[in-house]
């Protein structure tokens, strides 16, 4: 048994909380007091870290991600890359995201995160806390359909239609060791023969889904850009939407009656729409981003004045420019563009974003009991939020009371 005190620095506690002079005590991998440096009754094995004059704060979470080890753009040179490439490279993108001080991820449509998720859970590999969904489910020509390769060569979704099916669908996600389920409950930006403003599935195929989840104490997360397709998804009971950016004021309602949480990933819309043509992304793709960035920000304004819980994501996923690292970016818009406070963006990637995860009780927030995913950060984001964008002021990064960086 190991005891680690972080004595003096400001601490951020991920409820809304702050502490001046404060004192963080761990044991081995746990949180067990918080309070004023000044107070602390140390155990006789206690190795005091002095961090006066910086800030201690939970680690961030990114609520939607992709571990997929991808490097270009092109979904056809993608799928046909080997697996063991897309493992190593994925398990490279994990670095990135300790280094950026995200300790835990939740990936939303991968049949590579499976695998890194399970080796850093092994002890074979250090990185974030990993919830994985295994492949996405869609319908035939939908957004997780590779709509230019034949089905067979679909790695990333599973292809599933009517009840019977998407309830089966259901279970081999869970059967291949699946935390959730990840829905494309509308079309997409990235997928080329389908809109973003079409909803995908029926009322009950996402019925059935959610049912097969509950059944063995998990959730739902859903896809939705379409009005139609976000409604449907909240009806069927998801516990998340993703991205969420025709919303319209009976979504907002929607929401809020089902408790629901919007993960709004501002970032990958900003980031195709400044470098997509860049890159050679093709011109469908470059347009529907366009068209959603014009009224995300006013819809994603709308849900927050309303009181509509929002995690942070981001749908980064490795290929330039969409490559980890940069995650913290979401803070910074959704200060800069949707007008949260500092505090308010850090409580979305922090105790918000844990309730993405189903992780809740365990990390999120700094408080005895929990789980100790701590950074140590040179400057304070409550001043400036961009401090978190640099990784060079994330000084320390702890996983479980590991120290990672």
């Amino acid at each position: 048994m190991s005891h680690v005190f972080f004595k003096g620095g400001t601490l951020i506690d991920g409820n809304g909380g702050v502490m001046e002079d404060s004192g963080v005590l761990i044991r081995d991998d746990e949180i067990v007091r918080i309070g004023k440096a000044s107070e602390a009754n140390l155990p006789p094995d206690t190795r005091v870290q002095e961090i006066g004059g910086k800030v201690i704060m939970p680690g961030l979470i990114d609520a939607h991600v992709h571990l997929v080890g991808v490097r270009t753009p092109n979904p056809i040179s993608a799928s046909f890359t080997p697996p063991e490439l897309l493992v190593g490279r994925a398990l490279n993108d994990t670095k990135k995201l300790i280094e950026a001080g995200f300790t835990s991820v939740r990936d939303v449509g991968s049949h590579i995160a499976l695998h890194v998720r399970n080796l850093v859970a092994e002890g074979e590999y250090e990185g974030p806390r990993i919830k994985a969904s295994y492949k996405l489910l869609s319908q035939t020509g939908g957004h997780g359909d590779l709509h230019m390769l034949p089905p067979e060569f679909n790695s990333y979704g599973h292809i599933c239609d009517g009840v019977a099916e998407c309830r089966k669908a259901a279970r081999t996600m869970f059967r291949e060791g699946a935390d959730f389920i990840k829905v494309c409950a509308s079309g997409g930006v990235i997928s080329e023969k389908d809109d973003p403003r079409s909803p995908q599935f029926t009322l009950e195929e996402l019925e059935a889904i959610v049912y097969e989840a509950g059944a063995v104490g998990s959730y739902v997360a859903a896809h939705a850009h379409s009005t139609l397709g976000i409604k449907n998804a909240l009806r069927a009971g998801v516990k998340t939407i993703e991205h969420g950016i025709l919303m319209d004021d009976e979504a907002i309602e929607l929401m809020l009656d089902r408790d629901a949480i919007l993960v709004p990933t501002m970032t990958i819309t900003s980031l195709l729409v400044a470098h997509g043509s860049r890159i050679g992304l093709p011109e469908s793709t470059l347009r529907k981003a366009q068209l959603l960035k014009q009224v995300h920000t006013q819809n994603l304004q709308k849900a927050c004045r309303a009181g509509v819980k929002i995690a942070t994501g981001t749908d980064l996923m490795g290929v330039t420019p969409v490559e980890h690292g940069q995650n913290a970016m979401e803070l910074s818009l959704l200060v800069s563009e949707v007008g949260l406070s500092p505090m308010e963006a850090i409580i979305a990637a922090t105790k918000t974003a844990a309730a993405a995860l189903a992780l809740q009780d365990s990390v999120g927030t700094v408080e005895p009991g929990k789980k100790a995913d701590l950074l140590v950060v040179s400057n304070n984001p409550l001043q400036d939020i961009n401090v978190l964008t640099d990784t060079a002021n994330i000084e320390q990064v702890y996983v479980g009371g590991k120290r990672l960086k």
